[in-house]
């Protein structure tokens, strides 16, 4: 994502925790900063995807958190995948201090970051995502405003929560075509072609080797980890538990990820699920 801004050409600096990925971006044209607070330094805009809602809190709020030293007028965009919750409590305090900011978590994997085709899904007032608009295109293919405030976060973990079902379904169905002694990669072609074709199995095909590009076929390397996928996943279980919603799908999704992580897979693409109906 950094890499097409700078691409697009606008000025950035970059903060991460990975030395590698800064060096990269470096290589590239970036500037690099120490800290979070030296690369927000100046910045018209400031961008953050972190893993959790308690690093964005923990960057955000405070006395020493970033809305406590950025000048006013400063668009901020957090990209990170959390709880509706806890974005609307971020934008709160920067909608205090006038600080527009906008919860705009993506969609589209590592392929889609490196493609500049993203999807974001944003949430906030109308004037903040305008503004935020011409950045996000400079990253993202389809730009979706879905409402106020924590509207984005909403939206993004029911798109996960059901990516995770198919991705289990594809997995299992797969599995047991193959148990009865069909080729994986002509299954996979006559259920693209028919009813059962999804995301999933049409470009992240799980199976080892049928599709050249997929995460399966590096060994499920790289990708997106079954860690968050399982995060996700609780948040949209949290939020099903606060709303009275029934998710018995998403709910059996929630419990095949977090067992499939607890076998020591949780730094894997999610799309290693496979191995729960495929042992290596």
């Amino acid at each position: 994502m950094a890499s097409n801004l700078v691409k697009a050409g606008h000025d950035v600096t970059v903060f991460d925790l990975s030395k590698e990925a800064v060096q990269t971006l470096v290589s590239e044209g970036a500037k690099t900063a120490d800290t979070a607070h030296e690369a927000a330094q100046g910045a018209e805009c400031v961008i953050t995807m972190l893993p959790a809602g308690q690093h964005v809190e923990a960057v955000y709020l405070g006395d020493d958190g970033l809305l406590a030293k950025l000048p006013e007028g400063t668009l901020v965009i957090d990209s990170s995948t959390i709880a509706p919750e806890t974005a609307r409590g971020v934008a709160e305090e920067a909608t205090a201090r006038n600080i527009p900011f906008l919860d705009a978590p993506v969609s589209g994997g590592v392929g889609g970051a490196k493609a500049g085709t993203l999807t974001f899904i944003c949430g906030g007032a109308d004037d903040t995502y305008a503004k935020a608009k011409p950045i996000l295109d400079a990253m993202g293919k389809n730009i979706f405003h879905a409402g106020p405030h924590g509207s984005g976060q909403v939206a993004k973990i029911c798109n996960n929560m059901l990516l995770a079902i198919l991705m289990a379904g594809t997995s299992e169905a797969l599995a047991l075509g193959v148990k009865n002694g069909l080729d994986p990669a002509v299954l996979s072609e006559i259920m693209k072609q028919s009813s059962g074709g999804n995301w999933a199995l049409n470009v992240y095909n799980p199976w080892p080797g049928v599709m050249e590009n997929a995460p399966a076929s590096r060994n499920y390397e790289g990708g997106f980890l079954v860690n968050l996928m399982t995060k996700d996943l609780g948040l949209a279980f949290d939020n099903a538990v606060k709303n009275q919603a029934s998710i018995p799908m998403g709910s059996l999704a929630r419990n095949l990820f977090s067992l499939h992580a607890g076998q020591g897979n949780g730094t894997l693409d999610f799309s290693s699920i496979q191995r729960l109906y495929k042992p290596e």
